[in-house]
């Protein structure tokens, strides 16, 4: 038996895109020497709130990736920066442990409850 609640489902779908969000950052750093490469990104917000749109739907729509406009070209077409790809990779990190404290909370919740129509 599965218990899932609405936020749990939206807690869930929230830390996959911190997941894609990890795995696009990893592939931008990979790609720091790689000629001609754009570094590649998403809006999360945007992204987010897309998913939970889709909420009745099964399953995680992957985001979107797309250039990222406004970086600077290096003379080989390389625009990744590892600065900004750090930051952006503590960010996604932060974002994942929030998520996971906020589900240990809900299902903390669901388990209290359980156990209190138990007695």
């Amino acid at each position: 038996m599965q218990v899932t609640t609405a936020l749990s489902d939206a807690l869930g779908r929230y830390l996959d895109l911190t997941g894609e969000q990890m795995k696009l950052t990893a592939s931008n750093m990979a790609n720091v020497d790689t000629p001609g490469y754009k570094t590649q990104g998403f809006d999360f917000e945007q992204e987010f709130a897309r998913q939970l749109t889709g909420a009745g739907s099964t399953g995680f729509a992957q985001p979107a990736a797309q250039d990222v406009d406004g970086l600077v070209t290096r003379p080989d077409g390389n625009n990744v920066s590892m600065d900004r790809e750090g930051i952006q990779l503590a960010k996604s990190q932060l974002q994942f442990r929030l998520g996971v404290e906020l589900l240990k909370h809900e299902y903390s919740t669901v388990m209290s409850a359980i156990h209190a129509e138990a007695k």
